[in-house]
């Protein structure tokens, strides 16, 4: 990926979503670019207009944190994309992956067997490890039966993004497909910040400009987040409606992957349906441990 082309689209998004009145400026004539002006965002963050024009232009290396966090604020910027922001510096300067440990690879966590002794420990909730390519590492057995849409017959550890931008069932189990697919990218984003020479994710992220007209679109917002924590509703073949609520938690001895778990609010109807999941598939894994 091009870090002065990333800088740019992503300084030229967030600039063009903010109004005059958001930014606490008079509004007078007509204007002809969504947004604030260059020279206000300048006048703002404290820079002169040229400088402030070389860094929209990707010129980013070299900026020092005094002048990253005044724009940050200039741009009203969330914690999400203050932190891509700041990764996007440090690649233009050269620091890999913003200093973090380097990752390995996700076949060896799902090797690992301590790490699937800690999800089969889950039993109420659903429970998978999924890494920075959004491929699905490594399940529970109730996890197992609520992505069985996604695994399919064949058992396989799929790929959530492709399953959520390429397979038509992704419409039917989630509900709400807009804003996943909305959040789908805007991580997948923030993880290209992070590693901006992630061979990997950049073939992920061409394929799906390749293939999907939508993944395209919105991987242009340049839109980031993280997934932390939240609810979410789905459409299960089996059970029906649940909605559940989620938290990520990061794997420490496992940089780049992550820890989800999936619960119900207990004594609801989703509690009861997630439940009843649970109970669908203890004969197949009865089976399958005989």
């Amino acid at each position: 990926m091009d870090n002065r082309q990333e800088v740019r689209e992503f300084l030229t998004t967030r600039r063009a979503r903010i109004t005059p009145e958001q930014a606490g400026l008079p509004t007078t004539g007509a204007r002809r670019v969504p947004g604030l002006r260059r020279s206000e965002v300048a006048t703002i963050a404290g820079l002169s207009v040229e400088y402030y024009a070389r860094l929209e232009r990707g010129q980013i290396a070299g900026a020092s944190s005094g002048v990253l966090e005044a724009l940050a604020r200039a741009l009203q910027l969330d914690d999400t994309e203050r932190a891509h922001l700041l990764d996007l510096a440090r690649a233009a300067d050269g620091i890999p992956s913003s200093g973090r440990p380097r990752r390995r690879t996700a076949g060896k966590a799902a090797a690992r067997e301590s790490l699937q002794w800690v999800l089969d420990a889950i039993k109420d909730g659903v429970a998978f490890v999924r890494d920075p390519h959004q491929n699905l590492v490594a399940t529970n057995a109730l996890g197992r039966a609520f992505y069985s849409p996604v695994i399919g017959d064949g058992g396989r550890m799929p790929n959530l993004a492709r399953f959520q931008f390429l397979d038509p069932a992704a419409r039917e189990f989630f509900p709400d497909w807009e804003l996943f697919a909305q959040m789908c990218v805007a991580i997948m984003r923030a993880e290209a910040g992070r590693d901006p020479h992630d061979r990997g994710l950049q073939d992920l992220v061409g394929e799906l400009s390749t293939r999907s007209e939508i993944f395209r679109q919105l991987w242009a917002d340049h839109n980031v987040r993280t997934h932390g924590s939240g609810t979410k509703r789905f459409q299960h073949p089996v059970v029906g409606e649940l909605v559940l609520a989620y938290e990520e938690l990061a794997i420490t001895a496992e940089p780049g992957l992550v820890l989800l778990i999936y619960t119900a609010e207990p004594g609801s109807p989703s509690a009861e349906r997630l439940q009843l999941l649970a109970s669908w598939t203890a004969p197949a894994d009865a089976l399958g441990n005989s």
